[in-house]
């Protein structure tokens, strides 16, 4: 399989941030973050976060990765959401180990993207499956090492569907994407005809790990809800940052007295920058508890990932809430293009609408909370 350069690091985390100031609006006009500036977070660790150590990975906590995507999307959601599966690595810790050792054999910065649905069929061959068809949502693929397509289980899945590795050259990218949020992500569709993918590339999402680490026995689904909410937590950040750096210089054109100097101005964003601040707490306290309880060799409860799915989902909505709220108070130069609220506006909007990040996930954990099963499938 392709695999990404060794990464040597020259350049800092505040370098790679600031350098994305400067071309986040070049991203969005080409749809997707290019592979130089993917290398880029390669060498400040991103895309080794969740790679075994045993294969020359620097696995983070996920409170240390979750915070790093969360400034990356506070300056460019859209990056910080292609960053954001530097955390997918950890699906692959179900493959077989040796083909986790071939994966990684040149360098543990690999970038994984991934198209899961429309499942599409497979005829089983000798050595494996013959793939065929079309995938949508594969977020970051123009910058991707490897890249996954749904596949149908079969009896050694226990009939649970099965992602198929594939070399980029064996994959068409249809360019696609044509979005007002998160425009940057560059989630094209992705085409296959007719490679045959041995059944050692295969694996299932959340299957059991190969690989005995403490990351890969933390709740794989729940982290990659966790990924995705901390983007939109970034936005929200970044919308309120904006207001109160504003607030105090920015005179309505009428005359009026400046925001800072009006009541509703100020308690709107003292409201939002409250309730942004709560909801963090509680996500980052439920990955605190349940990495901590990772760490002690315990497995991670029903109720613990409840509170992992719950608070992901809470942030998200939060962070929205916030965004609405500055834009509401910021007055009427906010309906322009170019104003900056409109792009965070438009990016905050888009991961609510992910499944993993649904309103029916509040029904899904009360009923774990309550003893009874979770009404959503892949919860736990």
């Amino acid at each position: 399989m392709p695999q990404g350069s060794p990464a040597e690091v020259s350049v800092t985390f505040d370098d790679v941030l600031a350098e994305l100031a400067q071309r986040r609006r070049e991203f969005r006009d080409q749809s997707y973050v290019p592979r130089d500036f993917v290398q880029r977070l390669k060498e400040v660790g991103i895309y080794r976060a969740a790679t075994p150590s045993v294969f020359g990975g620097a696995p983070l906590s996920p409170r240390e990765f979750l915070d790093r995507i969360e400034r990356i999307s506070a300056v460019d959601g859209s990056t910080g959401w292609v960053a954001s599966f530097g955390s997918s690595l950890v699906y692959l810790a179900a493959l077989p180990f040796e083909t986790q050792k071939e994966l990684y054999r040149d360098s543990p910065d690999i970038v994984f993207a991934g198209g899961n649905f429309p499942v599409q069929p497979a005829a089983p061959t000798e050595r494996g499956y013959l793939v065929n068809g079309r995938w949508k949502f594969a977020s970051g693929s123009m910058g991707a090492d490897v890249l996954g397509v749904g596949i149908p289980g079969d009896d050694s899945s226990a009939g649970k569907p099965r992602l198929a590795l594939l070399r980029p050259d064996q994959v068409e990218i249809v360019q696609d994407w044509d979005v007002s949020g998160m425009r940057a992500t560059g989630s094209f569709d992705l085409k296959v005809d007719n490679v045959e993918v041995p059944r050692e590339w295969t694996f299932i999402r959340g299957g059991e790990p190969t690989v005995d680490e403490p990351l890969y026995r933390y709740p794989s689904i729940a982290y990659a809800a966790q990924v995705l909410a901390v983007v939109r937590a970034g936005v929200a950040r970044a919308a309120l940052d904006f207001a109160i750096a504003t607030g105090a210089g920015r005179t309505g054109v009428t005359g009026a007295p400046k925001m800072a100097d009006r009541a509703y101005y100020r308690i709107g964003v003292a409201e939002a920058e409250v309730a942004l601040r709560s909801v963090r707490a509680y996500f980052y306290e439920a990955t605190d508890e349940a990495w901590q309880t990772v760490l002690a060799g315990d497995p991670v409860s029903d109720v613990q990932i409840a509170h992992l799915r719950m608070s992901s989902t809470h942030l998200a909505r939060v962070a929205a809430e916030a965004v609405a709220t500055v834009v509401h108070v910021s007055g009427t130069g906010t309906i322009y293009n170019g104003h900056p609220l409109q792009w965070l506006q438009r990016d905050v909007l888009v991961p609510q609408q992910h499944a993993f990040l649904g309103p029916a996930m509040y029904d899904a954990g009360g009923a774990v909370l309550m003893g009874q099963p979770p009404t959503v499938p892949g919860f736990l």
